[in-house]
């Protein structure tokens, strides 16, 4: 019987991102911290645009959390790093100088974390690589900030060794080593740098595309055991995804979308939950196993297309930008405490 997904390869993923989310924390908390050191005006402009960046970095990687699919806690002894950095660098222990090493240094350490999980997910399946494809622009951000961070160093250690001013071409060299970085990624990150949060046709679309890979992945697989973890994938992302639209999306726009056209999409999800409860009945290795998936596929198909087109052009039209990013964010905490329930069956169950 497939209850749920059984993926040490996807739960280790899902440590990974909970914990370089607590490290994202961290790092936002330092560099608010470092702006009360009497920083001189350029370095401490520098440190406000690493916060703006960071600040939307880590709504992005909340973001891919939720697309991911699985809800974690962070690794102990992540958070046990956290603890401990936190305290040093609050305390008057550390010079300046020292503490921004410090942050240079947890800068590496989140950049290496990302590029970890971007690595790993090449290993594991399309439908990881989708879901984790935004960690892409914060991987490559952070990399940009740690130059920088390069150059206060240089400023700061001079400072703090002569009490004399450092030679300001140390800026020339971090401006060459951003265009470095920038050119890696083809401006991946100053394309993005203003870009606001994802509305919610962004966050819905996401769901959609990363259910249809997982579809495909299943049917071309005769491997029983990724059968199963692709339909215990299937089963927490299309329940999550509807209960959260059912508490969020389908209230707030039946008012301006139309009460029979809303009614259909409920309907057509519960229709879909009693075919994933059938499904989940059968064994992976059954003939009428995958028959039962394609079925399920083509419905939910035709209410992916209803939702793209439809009612997308209903929510364009009657909210705004302001609106459709604030339901967004609705619907993610929706979808991250359904994730957690079904979390806690899942491993009450195994």
């Amino acid at each position: 019987m497939v209850v749920s997904l059984d993926d040490t390869k996807r739960n280790a993923i899902a440590v990974k991102l909970a914990s370089l989310k607590v490290l994202q924390q961290l790092v936002l908390e330092n560099e608010k911290q470092l702006l009360q050191q009497g920083l001189d005006s350029e370095i401490s402009d520098r440190i406000r645009d690493f916060i703006k960046d960071d600040e939307k970095n880590l709504g992005i990687l909340e973001t891919v959390i939720g697309q991911y699919g699985i809800q974690a806690e962070p690794k102990q002894t992540v958070r046990e790093f956290v603890d401990k950095a936190r305290k040093m660098f609050q305390g008057s222990e550390l010079s300046l100088y020292e503490k921004v090493s410090q942050h240079e240094l947890l800068k590496h350490q989140v950049v290496m974390s990302g590029l970890i999980v971007h690595k790993a997910a090449q290993k594991v399946g399309a439908d990881v690589m989708l879901a984790i494809g935004p960690l892409n622009a914060i991987n490559f951000e952070n990399r940009a900030h740690q130059e920088q961070l390069k150059g206060i160093l240089e400023i700061l250690g001079v400072r703090e060794l002569t009490g004399q001013e450092a030679d300001q071409g140390i800026w020339a060299r971090v401006q060459d080593a951003l265009a470095a970085v920038s050119g890696v990624v083809g401006s991946a990150v100053t394309q993005n740098s203003d870009k606001k949060d994802m509305n919610i046709q962004d966050v819905i679309r996401a769901d959609h595309s990363k259910v249809n890979t997982l579809f495909t992945e299943l049917l071309q697989s005769n491997d029983p055991q990724k059968i199963q973890e692709y339909f215990g994938q299937i089963y927490k992302d299309l329940t999550a995804h509807a209960e959260a639209e059912e508490e969020v999306v389908y209230p707030r726009v039946r008012a301006f979308y139309g009460a029979a056209d809303t009614q259909e999409l409920y309907d057509e999800q519960a229709q879909a939950k009693r075919e994933l409860e059938e499904i989940k009945a059968l064994s992976p290795s059954s003939p009428q196993f995958k028959e039962k998936v394609k079925q399920l596929m083509d419905a939910i198909g035709d209410h992916i297309r209803q939702e793209e087109s439809t009612m997308f052009a209903a929510i364009r039209n009657n909210l705004s930008s302001e609106q459709t990013e604030q339901l967004a964010t609705e619907f993610k905490a929706a979808k991250k405490k359904i994730q957690e329930k079904l979390g806690v069956v899942s491993e009450a169950k195994s």
